[in-house]
């Protein structure tokens, strides 16, 4: 139809336009924009439509209006205050802008730092997913549909069976590891790990761990303790102290959680310590035998050990944080306080 082959060639025109200076932008304005301008009259013409044809040429008008209106736009900005044409070529030969150089987010700084540790005393490092079935997150770590520890996950699930899960803890690694290799293996666990809390000052329903295992011919707690004190006294100093306090852990026997001398006040007592000469920093304990079991090692050969730590939490001890939501609040003023290359 006629109307529809003058509005495509418009929409071409406006298209193709190009209005060298704002006098020329203001013609340009006045032709497709004014009160007596080519899309009014257009605009004009659909009354002669067919009711079928409307809705169809409605929609090209309103292109073609999108069209003027954004080059009328981009182009103002570009000839503002400006009568000539826009030829002039930028001075290559200015010096750049220098942009500032960011750091490393604290948490990553203390992740990389935690692993480094490890290394040094032959920790490899394995990852898995975010997104975990039950088997790897509970069932396999001893925790069976009926066991109330599971009442201690507030988890996300992701179906309705709950079959599918974001993880709780990166103890899902460790089985998959646990699963794929034949000891001995030692390895520790970084990771993201999601729980359903009530973010505050002390919780957040996002969070980071580093877990360990170690799995190999007569490894004992005593072998778990050395390598508990060697972390805490190269991350916190050579003065520190650790001790073991009787715990409970579904896939660990017997269980504890690990405790360092304040490194702030020297177990005289602090705020840091609550006045009590201790911080608590994770929990481990020898791997329950049924977790063996589960991903068919022989217990009557190996024997393992297994601890886990919060990033965050050995994060807010190193620098005295006392507000959890400030990790993930991407406040420059904060982020900018912490030294990359610890």
């Amino acid at each position: 139809m006629e109307s529809f082959e003058k509005a495509n060639a418009i929409l071409a025109e406006i298209i193709n336009a190009a209005p060298g200076n704002a006098d020329e932008l203001e013609q340009f304005r006045i032709k497709y924009l004014g009160t007596k301008g080519v899309l009014k009259e257009l605009f004009g013409a659909m009354g002669t439509l067919p009711n079928e044809r409307k809705k169809e040429y409605g929609q090209l008008m309103n292109s073609l209006k999108t069209a003027a209106e954004g080059k009328l736009e981009t182009l103002k900005e570009l000839y503002a205050g400006s009568k000539t044409k826009a030829t002039q070529m930028p001075d290559l030969t200015a010096p750049a802008y220098t942009l500032p150089l960011g750091t490393r987010h604290p948490l990553s700084v203390i992740r990389n730092k935690m692993v480094e540790i490890f290394s040094r005393i032959g920790f490899a490092v394995a990852e898995g997913p975010e997104i975990e079935d039950d088997w790897h997150n509970f069932t396999a770590l001893n925790l069976p549909q009926d066991h109330p520890a599971r009442d201690m996950q507030d988890t996300f699930f992701l179906t309705e069976d709950k079959n599918l899960m974001l993880r709780t803890h990166t103890s899902s690694v460790q089985i998959r590891v646990m699963e794929n290799e034949k000891p001995p293996m030692r390895y520790v666990f970084p990771g993201r790990v999601f729980r359903n809390e009530t973010i505050t000052a002390r919780a957040h329903c996002t969070f980071h761990q580093v877990e360990g295992l170690y799995i190999d011919e007569d490894v004992s707690f005593a072998d778990l303790k050395q390598t508990m004190l060697y972390f805490a006294q190269e991350m916190f100093g050579r003065n520190v102290e650790v001790r073991f306090r009787p715990s409970f852990f579904p896939f660990t026997e017997p269980s504890a959680e690990i405790d360092i001398s304040c490194f702030v006040c020297g177990g005289k007592g602090c705020p840091v310590c609550k006045y009590s000469g201790w911080v608590e920093i994770g929990g481990c304990g020898m791997v329950d035998p049924a977790v063996m079991d589960n991903c068919k090692i022989d217990t009557k050969k190996y024997s393992g050990f297994a601890f886990g730590m919060g990033i965050e939490r050995i994060t807010m001890l190193k620098y005295q944080i006392n507000d959890l939501r400030l990790f993930f609040e991407n406040d420059v003023r904060f982020l900018q306080q912490f030294d990359s290359a610890l």
